[in-house]
């Protein structure tokens, strides 16, 4: 498959006065369009940071990210917000709904600036929430509402979809379904998804699995035999 993404030398420090953080310490990594990579490892390895550059919320320090061909990291803010808006759906562990919309009308919310969305009740359908959809985020759990913020992300139709602990409010039976439906979209979708976690068991759902520890890659694994989320022990 030709490379989504090529990152290269990648590096990112934080500084606050004299104090240096060295978030990202160059990192060589290509994705793969319509892989589903897993991005593992313990809180501080630079994971988050890594995903936020990725997605043009934050820029590098040092190094090079190409988006099919585009160089992200010399862009202009403007560019980066097009580039967000136009390819990039984003899943975090909090959802980050609107609490006076339901289900359909935070969903429309992305769909009313989308160039090509998909008709917002298909993203629920996607996600199996078709019979919850005039409901408003108090009235749902917490899987729920956090397959609402899935169906919110790919109604866009993203290139790219990027998820940050999307489990890590959840418990194990309600993390399934919610692991399920990021597998489906990228199957159906084709976008190009990584999946943060912390928790090892999750990594079997990928085609690869890249582990994180202080700023760098410490290896890439290719999972032989993926494993449907419902499948995961947990």
């Amino acid at each position: 498959m030709p490379a989504e993404f090529e990152i290269r030398g990648l590096k990112k420090v934080y500084r606050t006065g004299e104090v240096e953080v060295h978030a990202l310490r160059g990192i060589d990594l290509d994705l793969a369009r319509g892989e589903l990579v897993v991005l593992l490892g313990p809180s501080g390895s630079g994971k988050s940071t890594f995903l936020n550059i990725v997605g043009g919320l934050d820029t590098a320090s040092e190094g090079t990210v190409l988006f099919q061909g585009q160089d992200l990291t010399h862009a202009r803010e403007r560019d980066l917000t097009r580039y967000r808006r136009d390819n990039v759906g984003f899943v975090f562990q909090f959802y980050n709904l609107l609490p006076s919309l339901t289900a359909l009308e935070n969903v429309r919310l992305v769909t009313d600036i989308a160039s090509s969305p998909l008709d917002p009740r298909e993203a629920l359908k996607l996600v199996r929430l078709e019979d919850r959809m005039h409901h408003f985020p108090a009235q749902l759990s917490g899987g729920e509402q956090q397959r609402v913020a899935i169906a919110r992300a790919i109604a866009k139709r993203p290139k790219v979809l990027l998820c940050d602990e999307p489990t890590g409010a959840l418990d194990s039976a309600t993390g399934s379904v919610v692991l399920s439906a990021i597998a489906r979209a990228n199957a159906e979708l084709g976008a190009t998804t990584a999946v943060i976690t912390h928790n090892a068991s999750i990594a079997q759902m990928g085609d690869r699995v890249v582990h994180f520890a202080d700023g760098a890659i410490s290896r890439i694994v290719a999972v032989e035999r993926k494993v449907a989320p419902e499948e995961i022990s947990w």
